[in-house]
């Protein structure tokens, strides 16, 4: 390996240095996303609802649903393909806000419960769920409730646990596995160089590691939140490019959990893609009817009705969108049928793939990871399109796009398991059967997105 210590460091190094000698305008950075992300949240939940006219410009409810559900969440999944989780580290107000609560707090020990790693699948579905039954998408209040619940949460874990480190971020926020497991795709990381780390003095000071990981044993950038805080430490740490996707590619058993290859497979895949699809499933409709029909009928009525208040389920009768307990259940379902049926699909495929190629079933899954950035920035990103659309803004080539991004995800996956299996240097008769597993898991979500959208009417 080679040494750094005295090597010319590349634009990129110093940037992570600059990043390390500026905390101080880093934080301010932070403090405004803090007062922007508090106008945002907080104030269209106590203002009345707008008008059906209204627009983005005109109103703060529609410009705060825009900037969140348009622009904020499809681009920070978008950052962590692309520069890992910079946004963790230096934009996130949570990650601020539980950091800075924590610096005067009792910082007690973490207890042994936090650090279950099932609680990032949990919180992820958990949220999912929640927020599809109140609509978090169309309305103020339900983002206030979930964003700012997980906010207060934050810093209660802050003060408690934290003395300064992101104890919430590393093992509590609903989204954390996700960013782990999308940051193994980006081709920026802060790298370690361990023969120019051992080559310093043992007494220097550790680093002060929001996370709290051990910056020495750093190798994958799943949980690195690329602050900044290390680069140039010992002069064995910096920002350095690699291969997108060779940290999926090296992997080898024990580099992944069996929660966050289920979150990844269950959660992003088969969950993310109910969530973002029951409303435009005819099945769900029919369905739906079938047994409100059935149920009159019988003469069983009270799950037709709709008196759950709104931070329950969906409850807006001024402008007619009432979700009855039916509704409730019927997303329940089609969420948890999405899981088991595409999460499992998958699930199974790659046991038998690891099996032919006797590996671990969750190491060859993270070649699936590609697929599950695309179901989510393509879900997100209708959200986006609805927007824009109401503003008069339509982008005729969108199917072409949508197309090129399933197919580009899909052969994303191929190849991260080719390089899997290459460096296995395996009979290609066993890789093959891998290879085409692989293949077939990933094709769900995009027969099932094409279906759902209609893609195919390009042709």
């Amino acid at each position: 390996m080679r040494v750094m210590a005295g090597a010319p460091r590349t634009r990129l190094a110093k940037l992570g240095d600059w990043m390390a000698r500026n905390r101080r305008r880093i934080a301010q950075l932070q403090w405004a996303i803090v007062v922007l992300y508090f106008v945002l949240v907080a104030v269209p939940a106590f203002l009345p609802m707008p008008p059906e006219d209204a627009r983005m410009f005109t109103s703060l409810t529609r410009f705060a649903q825009f900037a969140f559900w348009g622009v904020w969440w499809p681009f920070v999944i978008a950052s962590m393909l692309l520069i890992g989780r910079f946004w963790c580290g230096v934009m996130c107000p949570e990650g601020a806000l539980t950091e800075f609560a924590g610096r005067p707090g009792k910082g007690l020990p973490i207890p042994r419960w936090m650090r279950w790693p099932g609680w990032p699948l949990v919180g992820f579905l958990g949220t999912t769920l929640y927020g599809q039954l109140i609509s978090v998408y169309e309305y103020p209040g339900p983002v206030l409730v979930i964003l700012g619940g997980s906010t207060i949460a934050a810093i209660a874990v802050g003060i408690v646990y934290g003395r300064g480190k992101r104890v919430w971020c590393r093992y509590l926020c609903p989204v954390t596995g996700v960013f782990a497991l999308l940051a193994r795709l980006a081709p920026v990381h802060f790298k370690v160089d361990r023969a120019a780390w051992d080559l310093q003095p043992a007494h220097i000071p550790a680093v002060d590691c929001p996370p709290l990981l051990n910056v020495h044993a750093l190798v994958s950038a799943s949980q690195c939140h690329s602050c900044g805080r290390c680069s140039g430490h010992r002069d064995a740490v910096a920002l350095t490019l690699r291969r997108p996707g060779s940290e999926i590619v090296a992997s080898k058993p024990g580099d992944v959990g069996r929660y966050e290859a289920l979150l990844l497979l269950y959660g992003m895949l088969g969950f993310a893609l109910g969530a973002f699809q029951w409303t435009m499933a005819p099945g769900f409709v029919q369905a739906k009817q079938w047994l409100a029909t059935w149920l009159v009928e019988h003469d069983v009525f009270w799950p037709l009705a709709s008196n759950a208040p709104w931070w329950v389920m969906t409850h807006y009768p001024q402008v007619s969108d009432v979700f009855s307990w039916l509704d409730g259940a019927g997303i329940v379902a089609w969420l948890t049928g999405a899981a088991v049926l595409v999460g499992g699909f998958a699930h199974l495929a790659m046991v038998l793939g690891a099996r032919a190629v006797r590996t671990d079933w969750k190491v060859l899954a993270l070649s699936l990871v590609p697929m599950a950035a695309a179901n989510l920035f393509l879900g997100l990103s209708m959200l986006t399109l609805t927007q824009l659309r109401t503003e008069g803004i339509v982008f005729h080539w969108l199917p072409q796009a949508r197309l090129t991004l399933l197919a580009v995800a899909w052969l994303g996956c191929l190849a991260l398991c080719v390089g899997q299996l290459r460096r296995a240097n395996l009979p290609v008769w066993r890789a093959s059967i891998a290879t085409t597993l692989v293949a077939a898991a990933a094709a769900v979500p995009v027969l099932l997105w094409v279906r759902t959208l209609g893609l195919l009417a390009v042709f």
